[in-house]
């Protein structure tokens, strides 16, 4: 369901009823609507509507007066180190549940007796946001058999999502929630482990920043399929890129599939074959595994290393030899550099 176009109506008639300056945003602060200025206009207007979102100082100074929680119109005072004008903040909420906010700022004409003519309108606004978060909640449900490699129970799926679209494999946290239901509108999203989500290919990216940011972990982009029947492709794509942005820095935080190259090779191998790579270096220390895996990511050029490491190029020449004695490879032959490369690569996948 999109509610777009009725929730900039309610702004609309909102500004117009109480003559103030008002915007929209969701429970993440990312903006909905915005209705017509009245009077002074700050920084923070300016901001979230040129940005589209309020920026993380402003949004811990509004936090501070218990927005999320309220259940009544909250005024908050100008902030001049933030250039904040004074301004309500009127919490959506549908069933005890904060969907959202509706911000107004206040020249001092919006009294309580006025903002109680706004009333029928902040109601139907939150109705409409939970509205979307159910769509969204019924949306992942479906999400789950369409990305399912079980060809019966994809066929099950009922969604109907036009492409082409993009996977999108996120680690949820334990400390951090992502409000899923804010995403933008086209992208279906499911709570597990990992958090998957479903985008319009176009859109895939910056999704997965704006879950990846709020998690804090890291996250992975399947390759975009223009049949939507063939997603759950993608999403066993994203899943292994998502393997690779949590083990190898280089990747992270978010890894899409088409950039990781040879990784993509060990990122669908089990654990078993793994192991079986990685033994080949097991010998060596935490120090020396470093020196060598750099030494190979770099092609061999000993000055690079040396100055990657921060170390003496002697240093880096007697890591090399005890490392070669240790594995009995030597590391100017093709097929041992190989070897030893996977190895390496490997066992931080273990």
């Amino acid at each position: 369901m999109d509610n777009s176009a009725d929730l900039q109506d309610i702004v609309d008639e909102l500004a117009r009823l109480l003559g103030a300056s008002a915007t929209l945003e969701d429970r993440s602060f990312r903006l909905l609507a915005y209705g017509a200025q009245h009077g002074d206009i700050d920084t923070v207007r300016q901001e979230s509507i040129l940005r589209r979102r309020a920026t993380p100082e402003v949004r811990d100074y509004f936090e501070r007066y218990g927005i999320a929680r309220a259940g009544h119109p909250v005024r908050i005072p100008a902030d001049a180190d933030l250039k904040v004008l004074a301004r309500v903040c009127w919490p959506l909420r549908h069933q005890d549940v904060t969907y959202g906010y509706l911000w107004l700022l206040d020249s001092g004409s919006l009294t309580d007796e006025v903002l109680r003519r706004a009333e029928p309108l902040v109601g139907r606004a939150a109705a409409a946001l939970a509205q979307e978060a159910r769509s969204r909640r019924d949306a992942g449900r479906g999400l789950r058999a369409l990305l399912s490699a079980d060809p019966e129970e994809r066929a099950g799926a009922s969604l109907e999502t036009p492409g082409p679209v993009a996977a999108i494999a996120v680690r949820e946290s334990d400390q951090r929630v992502a409000a899923l239901w804010t995403l933008p509108r086209g992208v279906l999203a499911r709570p597990g482990s990992p958090v998957a989500l479903l985008a319009p290919a176009h859109l895939a990216a910056e999704v997965a920043r704006t879950v990846q940011a709020a998690y804090g972990t890291a996250a992975g982009i399947g390759a975009l399929r223009r049949d939507p029947g063939e997603a759950w492709q993608s999403w066993r794509e994203a899943r292994q890129a998502l393997r690779i942005a949590e083990h190898f820095p280089r990747f992270a935080p978010v890894a899409r599939w088409e950039d990781l190259g040879a990784h993509r090779l060990l990122a669908r191998l089990g654990q078993a074959d793994l192991a079986e790579l990685a033994a080949e270096t097991a010998a060596l220390d935490g120090e020396l595994a470093h020196t060598v895996e750099t030494y190979l990511d770099l092609g061999g050029h000993a000055q690079k290393t040396a100055a990657e490491l921060g170390i003496h190029r002697q240093t880096l020449y007697y890591r090399l030899g005890k490392a070669e004695r240790l594995l009995a490879r030597d590391l100017s032959d093709g097929d041992d550099r190989l070897a030893v490369h996977l190895g390496l690569k490997a066992a931080r996948l273990v």
